[in-house]
């Protein structure tokens, strides 16, 4: 057992599946939406994008591509969230843009743990 891929996989997974907590919920409103879950997502996914940046193949690119993009989201969406708490109101539409931007996320960190999981058929032991 490669313990690295362990690892790899269990990061990929939990920023996935963590997304996916943060995302679930009513579309218009933060109430039933953690920032703290938030954070955790966003720390999860930069680990995550971390562990992918020594692989050197296509997979490896297009896995890398998926977890920026991940990244780059949820940051936007806590950027979002904390611009609009101090310095305007949040309303329906602000909340709709942040939990709108999780869900682009999660699909970044769905299609990586698609990819991840083809991969890792697909290689030979």
């Amino acid at each position: 057992m490669n313990l690295d891929k362990v690892i790899a996989g269990f990061f990929i997974i939990l920023a996935m599946t963590i997304n996916f907590g943060f995302f679930y919920g009513e579309m218009d409103s933060l109430e039933t939406h953690s920032k703290y879950e938030l954070f955790a997502a966003i720390i999860i996914n930069v680990i995550a994008t971390t562990l992918k940046l020594g692989d050197k193949t296509q997979i490896g690119s297009v896995l890398l591509a998926t977890s920026l993009v991940a990244d780059i989201q949820l940051i936007s969406a806590a950027l979002i969230w904390t611009i609009s708490e101090y310095a305007y109101t949040i309303d329906v539409e602000i909340a709709s843009i942040i939990i709108s931007l999780s869900g682009g996320a999660l699909l970044a960190n769905i299609t990586s743990v698609a990819l991840y999981v083809g991969e890792t058929v697909r290689s030979k032991r």
